[in-house]
């Protein structure tokens, strides 16, 4: 199952009592300050959920798989997600009671 973010805004609505609008302005302003955060080259910290952070890659060779021929692959920054321990933990907590049972 996936979580979209209509699943977040009716979450808060059914659970706080925002109205729709509200609930969905601020998943959307959630989603907005993160990535405005990454942007200008920031890390986002979550406690208990996890780090999303920056990694510069370098350029490098690399193949198109269709022709064979070699191209550059060139360098750019990519945002990796570090889950944090106590999210780690959850998750193995849920996939161990699925598997045994």
């Amino acid at each position: 199952m996936t979580v979209t973010k209509l699943d977040l805004t009716n979450h808060l609505y059914d659970t706080i009592g925002f109205k729709k609008a509200e609930a969905a302005e601020l998943v959307d302003l959630f989603f907005d300050t993160i990535r405005e955060t990454l942007a200008r080259g920031e890390e986002v910290k979550l406690s208990g959920f996890g780090n999303f952070t920056l990694r510069d890659k370098r350029a490098r060779p690399g193949r198109n798989p269709r022709t064979r021929e070699l191209v550059e692959i060139s360098a750019r920054r990519v945002v990796t997600f570090h889950a944090s321990p106590v999210l780690k933990a959850l998750c193995n907590a849920v996939d161990h009671q699925d598997n045994v049972t």
